[in-house]
């Protein structure tokens, strides 16, 4: 993906989670997967008690993944009994975290409940662990002058989507709330919010914490309604492992889940050096911007931090939170059971071990809400 002339500059905000097909997606070669992974700068490549850990990002480098850097910049992973690191790069020609979760190229990998339950459903022996986003991240995104607040104002408007798991995410927005896809003009778009700006859609589809940020800094006053406010609300950045592991690895999986509370622990209080080590480090090789990858830091934990998850710890889903992500899918037509695509019951051994990681979150998150 190219930023346009207009976006020159930091590359646009991670979209291989839009992408469907589980499975389906592109798998790329052992060789292939080593030579995109991280720094791992922390990682000394001797080897911990639970061996070398890979873990396949759902985008590019960028400060979508703060956690994971902070986890691999401290030494989070090797204090939990890991050696080298590996912070697999996604993106639209990577490999999808399904497949490389089920392949046994990585332990973990980063995804959605949209991707993960059509693999499941597929037959995928896979689940989902825990949730970094708390809220769906999508959007529509209007200029000012012209806005969408509610999804009654779509209505007789242009709206630009992206094809494939897009369109379906925006179908399941619609049927939601009960709006036939006819009463709108659905405009095949693709990652740039530039048609926007030259008025080509008036509403487009887009990640609350990407190009809102983006077209700011061009000086674009811009609208949000937000798919999480708008009746189609589903976590994002989910954790998802094999159930081979969740059987025969518990422990190692529980390790790795600590090492990642304390690393998005230190991500959430300290958006800055977030976006520190995403422009200098990890996200060297894709030119972003500081002073924009802080902003999507601040916005991005606005998707982490949630009363429920100060409450409960990071990661934690509630009973109706669960309930609402299966509503959704189902919406998406999608038709999964919660059993089949969350198994949380690591989350609640980990804090009921270590109940000191959620104060040490509620302290981190205090200024974050």
């Amino acid at each position: 993906m190219r930023p346009s002339p207009q976006l020159s500059g930091p590359v646009l905000g991670r979209r291989r989670l839009l992408q469907l097909g589980g499975l389906g997606a592109a798998t790329l070669g052992a060789g292939a997967l080593l030579s995109a992974c991280g720094d791992g700068s922390s990682a000394s490549g001797s080897g911990g008690g639970f061996g070398d850990l890979s873990i396949q990002l759902s985008w590019i480098k960028n400060i979508e993944f703060a956690g994971e850097y902070f986890a691999d910049a401290k030494g989070y992973y090797k204090q939990a009994g890991f050696g080298s690191v590996n912070l697999i790069a996604g993106g639209s020609a990577g490999t999808s975290a399904e497949a490389a979760v089920a392949t046994g190229k990585a332990l973990v990998g980063l995804s959605s409940p949209t991707i993960t339950a059509p693999a499941i459903m597929k037959g995928a022996p896979l689940k989902t662990i825990a949730s970094t986003y708390q809220k769906n991240p999508f959007c529509i995104l209007s200029l000012d002058a012209k806005p969408i607040r509610d999804v009654a104002a779509l209505k007789g408007r242009k709206i630009g989507v992206q094809s494939g798991g897009n369109t379906t995410i925006f179908n399941g927005l619609l049927a939601a709330n009960g709006i036939d896809p006819s009463a709108l003009s659905i405009v095949p778009v693709q990652y740039d919010p530039t048609v926007l700006t030259t008025g080509e859609v008036e509403g487009y589809m887009a990640y609350t914490t990407n190009e809102p940020i983006l077209l700011a800094g061009k000086g674009v006053k811009t609208a949000v309604l937000s798919f999480a406010d708008a009746g189609l609300p589903f976590v994002a950045e989910t954790m998802v492992v094999s159930q081979s592991a969740i059987d025969n690895q518990r422990d190692k999986l529980k390790a790795l889940l600590v090492a990642e509370i304390k690393g998005w622990t230190g991500a959430v209080a300290d958006p800055r050096q977030s976006a520190t080590y995403a422009v200098t480090q990890y996200g060297k090789d894709q030119n972003l911007a500081q002073n924009e990858q802080e902003q999507e830091a601040g916005a991005q934990n606005k998707l982490v931090v949630t009363p429920d998850s100060v409450k409960n710890g990071l990661f934690t889903m509630t009973g109706a939170l669960v309930e609402e992500n299966i509503k959704s899918l189902e919406a998406m037509k999608m038709p999964v059971s919660a059993d089949k695509l969350f198994d949380l019951s690591l989350l609640r051994e980990v804090y009921t071990e270590h109940p000191e990681l959620i104060s040490a979150f509620a302290a981190a998150a205090g200024p974050a809400k």
